[in-house]
C-alpha cells in the first residue's frame, strides 16, 4: 500500500476510535464528591447535585460549587480565596500557596455577574481552556438559568481537565495536518457527518413527539373548531388559522414520511438536517395551534374548562411580570431609573388587574372577548414601557452613538421573528395566534437583546473583564484560576 494510503487508513481508524460512543481509549470517573455552597440562594440543589454526580471526569475529582452575591467591581477570585481560607482550609494545599490536588471549584456571582473556575495543580488547564469552561456557561447565566449554567460549566470542565492527549483538539489538528490534505478532509468529513446525523435524529424525535400529539387529537381539534363562534373577533382569527390546519397537517405528514425514509448515510447530510428541522418545526407549530383551538372554544363558549384555558392565556404575561425584577436587578439593568420605576408600578397594578379580569369574567360582568382585549392592551403597554427602558439601558451602557446603535440593532434583531440567530418558539396562546410574533416585547426577549448588545459592544471595546489575580488580600497565593464577566 502506498505511504499516503497507509497514513490515511491509520488516521481513519484512529478517528473512528475517538468518535463519540467509542470508549476503547477513553477513561471516565464520576466525581469523588460534589459540595454545593449556594450562599446566593439561586441554585436548585437537588437537580444540580444529581447532574454533577453523573458527570464523568477523566480522573476522580472533588467538585465544589460556590455562589455569592457580590458587586460588579468585586474580584471573584479574591472572594473565593477568602471563603476557602475562612470556611474550608482543606481546599488549599498544605503550603497555603495553591489549590488542593484533585479539586475543581466553579464559582458564580449572579449579582456582580462574574463566573470563575479554580483547580488544583494536578487538575490545572490553560488560561484559554479556563475561558472555554466559563464561556460554556455564559449564555445560560445571562438568561438567569443559574443551575443549568453551572451544570454546563462543570460538564465542560470535565471534558478539559486531564484530557488525554489523543482527545485534545491540538493533537487532532496536528495529526490531520501532518497526514496531508486528504486525511484532513476525510477526518473532518467523518466528524461533520457524525455530528449532523446525531442532530438530525434529535430533530426527527422532536417532530415525532409533536406529530403524534396532533394526530391523536385530530378529531377533537375538528370538533373544537366547529363550535368556535365565528362572529367573535378572536374566534374568527383563530378559525382562519384552522382553515389552513389540515393542509399544514398533510404537509407535515409528507415531511414525516420523507424524513423517516432517509438512510443512516442521508441523515448525515446537511441538507437533510435542514429537512428534519423543517419537519420538527412544522409539527411543533401544529401541536401548539391545536391547543389554541381547544382553548379558544373553551374560553369563548365558557365551557367547564374555561378557567384553565384562561390561565394559559395569562401565563406569558404573568411570566413577564415575574421576570421584571430580575431584569432590573441585573448588571446594566438600570434598576434605579425612572423607566424602571414605571415598570415596577405597572407590574404591581397589573397583578391586581389580572385578578379583577378573572373575577369579572367569572361573574359575567365582562365577556371573554373583553377580557382578551384587556390582556392585549396590558401586554402592548408593557411592550411600550420596555422600549422606553431599553433606551435608558442603552444610554447607560453605550459610550457613544455608534455603540448605542449597535445595541438598538441587537434589540430589534431579537424581536424580529425573521432573525434565525434568535429564533423564538411559537407562543401557544390565542393572542399569540392572532398577532405576529413581534407584536409583544417580552422580558425574555429584552434580556436576550440586552445581553447580546452588551456582548457586542464589549467585544468591540476589546475586553471580556477576565481576571487572574487574587487581589490585595491574596498575598503570595498563586493557585490556578480566573474569572470573567457575563
Amino acid at each position: 500500500m502506498p505511504l499516503k494510503g497507509r497514513v490515511f487508513g491509520g488516521l481513519l481508524l484512529l478517528l473512528l476510535t475517538l468518535l463519540p460512543g467509542n470508549s476503547a481509549m477513553a477513561h471516565a470517573a464520576t466525581p469523588m464528591s460534589v459540595d454545593v455552597f449556594d450562599t446566593a440562594g439561586v441554585l436548585d440543589r437537588v437537580a444540580l447535585v444529581d447532574a454533577l454526580e453523573a458527570t464523568e471526569f477523566h480522573e476522580p475529582t472533588k467538585v465544589v460549587v460556590y455562589t455569592y452575591n457580590g458587586r460588579t467591581e468585586d474580584n471573584l477570585n479574591e472572594e473565593v480565596l477568602r471563603f476557602a481560607r475562612a470556611e474550608h482550609k482543606e481546599w488549599i494545599s498544605p503550603d497555603g500557596q495553591k489549590w488542593a490536588d484533585g479539586l475543581f471549584i466553579f464559582a458564580l456571582d449572579p449579582v456582580g455577574r462574574h463566573v470563575g473556575t479554580y483547580m488544583g495543580e494536578d487538575r490545572k488547564v490553560s488560561l484559554e481552556q479556563r475561558h472555554d469552561i466559563q464561556d460554556a456557561s455564559k449564555e445560560l447565566l445571562r438568561d438567569a438559568q443559574w443551575t443549568d449554567g453551572t451544570i454546563a460549566g462543570v460538564r465542560r470542565a470535565a471534558v478539559l481537565i486531564n484530557q488525554p492527549w489523543y482527545e485534545s483538539s491540538g493533537f487532532l489538528i496536528t495529526l490531520w495536518v501532518s497526514g496531508g490534505t486528504v486525511a484532513l478532509g476525510a477526518g473532518a468529513w467523518i466528524v461533520v457527518r457524525t455530528v449532523t446525523r446525531s442532530a438530525s435524529r434529535k430533530e426527527v424525535d422532536r417532530g415525532d413527539h409533536s406529530y403524534a400529539n396532533v394526530s391523536m387529537d385530530l378529531e377533537v381539534t375538528e370538533l373544537n373548531a366547529g363550535t368556535i363562534p365565528e362572529s367573535s373577533t378572536y374566534g374568527g382569527e383563530v378559525l382562519e388559522k384552522y382553515r389552513s390546519f389540515l393542509n399544514r397537517y398533510y404537509l407535515a405528514t409528507g415531511l414525516s414520511n420523507t424524513v423517516h425514509s432517509l438512510s443512516r448515510h442521508q441523515l448525515g447530510q446537511r441538507r437533510n438536517l435542514r429537512l428534519t428541522r423543517q419537519y420538527a418545526d412544522a409539527a411543533a407549530e401544529l401541536d401548539a395551534l391545536d391547543d389554541v383551538i381547544a382553548d379558544t372554544n373553551a374560553l369563548l363558549n365558557r365551557t367547564s374548562t374555561w378557567p384553565t384555558a384562561w390561565d394559559r392565556q395569562l401565563a406569558p404575561f404573568r411570566n413577564d411580570l415575574a421576570g421584571l425584577e430580575q431584569l432590573l436587578a441585573k448588571r446594566n439593568g438600570q434598576g434605579d431609573t425612572a423607566t424602571a420605576a414605571a415598570l415596577r408600578t405597572f407590574r404591581d397594578q397589573s397583578l391586581g388587574a389580572i385578578e379583577d379580569w378573572t373575577s369579572d369574567m367569572g361573574a359575567g360582568r365582562i365577556t371573554p372577548e373583553k377580557a382578551l382585549d384587556r390582556l392585549n392592551d396590558a401586554r402592548s403597554h408593557l411592550a411600550m414601557l420596555l422600549e422606553n427602558h431599553a433606551e435608558t439601558v442603552i444610554d447607560g451602557y453605550a459610550k457613544n452613538e455608534r455603540e448605542a446603535e449597535v445595541m438598538r440593532k441587537e434589540m430589534r434583531s431579537v424581536r424580529s421573528s425573521s432573525n434565525q440567530k434568535h429564533r423564538r418558539t411559537y407562543e401557544p396562546s390565542i393572542l399569540g395566534a392572532v398577532y405576529p410574533s413581534n407584536h409583544f416585547f417580552s422580558v425574555a426577549t429584552f434580556n436576550s437583546g440586552l445581553d447580546t448588545g452588551v456582548s457586542s459592544v464589549s467585544a468591540a471595546r476589546g475586553g471580556d473583564g477576565s481576571t487572574t489575580g487574587y487581589g490585595s488580600s491574596g498575598g503570595s497565593f498563586s493557585g490556578s484560576g480566573s474569572s470573567s464577566g457575563f
